[in-house]
């Protein structure tokens, strides 16, 4: 007597982070999505279907935040309450009710400008050991800091608050810095430590280091990103399977922790552009053997982005489509019924070297057809297909 076993279905998701973007002169009028030579994911966009999905509500900041919400099926306007609580949830950073986590950047100033928002992308060994430092040094009891990944990290802020404004560095590269230093229920307290930590970290052997290497300084922390923890429904309650996120960045891994969903480290990924791509792809397809879902989170586009390089952008949405969508699509052809969806997750743009709310194109193979001709925004937008709350696109993926 034979028995049949069924074959699961598997979906999986990979996120080209900032990838969408406005055409660019250097690149002949069009957009690097399109200059990217992509050949994976246009078979993913001609054998499936594409359009357009809005993952940032329009009554709220452009941000990774916010998009990874939505991507994994939660209303922003209803569960987001900042961005660094994400990140610290990753960190398993502890958390009170009435206590806020600030994001805590290393960047690079000389008091006055915004000269780095990364500080270099200083490398995650160097950036524990200055915040660390900073730690040693400026932690109270009602502040302390947690060492993330490269420049990201954590401030936590003791029955704090959260009425204060605060600006992404990012948004003020070669910016002057006091117009967007911390303003609000606090502030005196948050700008001292942010200067404080300059006279700390200025003169930190690691930084005279990195000046005498040619390399930006990490010389002083930036606090953004505010608020107090987030609590997200069962992400396995609501589509009927558990799941895997592979991502090097907290925050991602911090919403995929928050969502109940597993967050392992992944070996030489490191959320930026030197990440370790095929790692990445390995993770993930290891992955579907245990679980039913597997989002795969890549951070390099926008980061190249952040940076202003055309160049570099384009470079880092091809080594996803080789190195990530590729093998991927590979293993899904093999298993019956899988679906598979590519997307920016955001616009971040080179002209302005930050975030943008327009609505992201996205290719969805296993459900379906519409002959697209390629993964990019102009086709996306052909398509007419539109996803104005942006927090349903998993039941594209589910459904079926």
């Amino acid at each position: 007597m034979s028995t049949r076993f069924e074959v699961k279905q598997k979906h999986v998701i990979i996120i080209m982070d900032g990838a969408a973007d406005d055409p660019q002169a250097d690149l002949g009028n069009i957009t690097p999505l399109q200059a990217a030579r992509t050949p994976n994911s246009d078979a993913i966009a001609r054998e499936g279907v594409c359009g357009l999905a809005k993952t940032i509500p329009d009554e709220m900041q452009p941000g990774s935040d916010i998009a990874a919400l939505s991507i994994l099926g939660y209303d922003p306007l209803r569960y987001h309450t900042g961005r660094a609580p994400l990140e610290a949830a990753s960190l398993d950073v502890p958390m009170d009710d009435a206590d806020v986590a600030f994001r805590c950047n290393l960047v690079t100033s000389d008091g006055e400008t915004m000269i780095d928002y990364s500080g270099g992308e200083i490398p995650t060994a160097e950036a524990h050991a200055l915040i660390t430092t900073v730690n040693e040094k400026l932690a109270t009891r009602r502040f302390q800091f947690y060492p993330g990944v490269s420049y990201r990290h954590i401030m936590v802020w003791r029955d704090g608050s959260v009425e204060v404004e605060t600006t992404p560095p990012h948004d003020i590269i070669n910016q002057p810095i006091e117009p967007h230093l911390p303003r609000g229920d606090g502030e005196q307290m948050l700008r001292q430590l942010m200067f404080d930590s300059l006279e700390i970290l200025d003169r930190h052997d690691i930084n005279r280091r990195r000046r005498d290497q040619g390399k930006p300084p990490a010389n002083m922390i930036w606090l953004w990103g505010q608020g107090r923890p987030c609590i997200l429904p069962s992400f396995a309650a609501q589509h009927g399977t558990p799941g895997v996120v592979i991502a090097a960045v907290d925050l991602l891994r911090g919403v995929a922790k928050a969502a109940g969903l597993h967050a392992p480290e992944v070996p030489g990924a490191t959320g930026n552009l030197e990440t370790d791509f095929d790692a990445k792809a390995r993770a993930g397809i290891d992955a579907l053997e245990r679980f039913d879902f597997v989002l795969i989170h890549v951070e390099a586009p926008d980061e190249a982005a952040h940076q202003g390089s055309a160049e570099r952008k384009v470079w880092a949405i091809e080594q996803i489509d080789s190195k990530v969508v590729g093998p991927v699509l590979d293993r899904l052809r093999s298993l019956p019924h899988s679906k598979l969806m590519v997307l920016a997750d955001h616009y971040t743009k080179l002209s302005t070297r930050t975030h943008a709310r327009e609505p992201v194109p996205f290719a969805l193979w296993g459900d379906g057809r519409d002959d697209s001709e390629a993964f990019d925004e102009v086709n996306a937008a052909a398509t007419r297909r539109s996803i104005e709350e942006g927090w349903r696109l998993p039941d594209l993926l589910f459904e079926g």
